[in-house]
């Protein structure tokens, strides 16, 4: 992955042997608490061991290889144009093969992808392991269910809030990170990405291997 106007690439972890792996293809790696208990707490953690701060954080987690640079570049984008954001996320409109995709880890009793709702202003409203909001397959003019990329842009103020935080009742049940902040008040604007011929999935699960190994050798990513 190549992405612009980013100036510093570490990978962040408390796991010796991700540690001599990263090492070993020339990553920066810092080392942060086992008590971390997600990616946020972990980029929070990790601010405070550089050299200086930030003004934005990248969290790029590693079960969404398939997250292509202008993704995280519209998040980097929307937080230089907006100073107002504190957080930024990025959603993707499904189409109807993604969103059945969805759907069958639901009817399975899987948990798998995210999906996001939000306001007209773009200020997410909940986000859930369930497929919403609800869709009942009638014909509509776009399916309005939008898959949330596991990928994060902060502002530092942002993640020293969050680690002040403790662990909110809908944090714990849905098990995504980011509810801990809408639960205290603490806004984060969804970006809608396109596509743009690329297709995205994330591994919640052993099925999503080969799905996810397929894309990556029709896209040359193998």
């Amino acid at each position: 992955m190549s992405v612009t106007d980013v100036t510093d690439v570490y990978v962040l972890t408390d796991d010796v042997r991700i540690e001599e792996a990263s090492k070993a293809f020339g990553a920066q790696v810092l080392m942060t608490p086992t008590t971390c208990r997600n990616g946020t707490e972990r980029c929070a953690a990790a601010v405070g061991m550089l050299p200086s701060e930030p003004d934005i954080i990248i969290n790029l987690q590693g079960d969404a290889p398939l997250t292509p640079p202008h993704y995280v570049e519209a998040l980097v984008s929307a937080l230089r144009n907006d100073p107002s954001i504190q957080m930024a996320t990025p959603v993707l409109r499904t189409e109807s093969e993604h969103l059945r995709k969805l759907q069958a880890d639901r009817k399975a009793g899987r948990v798998g992808a995210t999906t996001a709702v939000f306001a007209s202003n773009g200020d997410a409203l909940y986000f859930s392991k369930e497929v919403l909001p609800f869709y009942d397959n009638a014909p509509h003019d776009s399916i309005p269910v939008f898959h949330h990329v596991g990928c994060y842009a902060y502002r530092p103020k942002t993640l020293q809030a969050y680690n002040a935080l403790p662990e909110g009742p809908l944090e714990n049940r849905e098990g995504l990170e980011q509810l801990r902040l809408l639960e205290n008040g603490i806004p984060i604007r969804c970006v809608e990405v396109s596509s743009s011929g690329r297709e995205f999935w994330e591994l919640n699960n052993p099925s999503d291997i080969p799905i996810i190994e397929e894309i990556m050798a029709k896209e040359g990513l193998l």
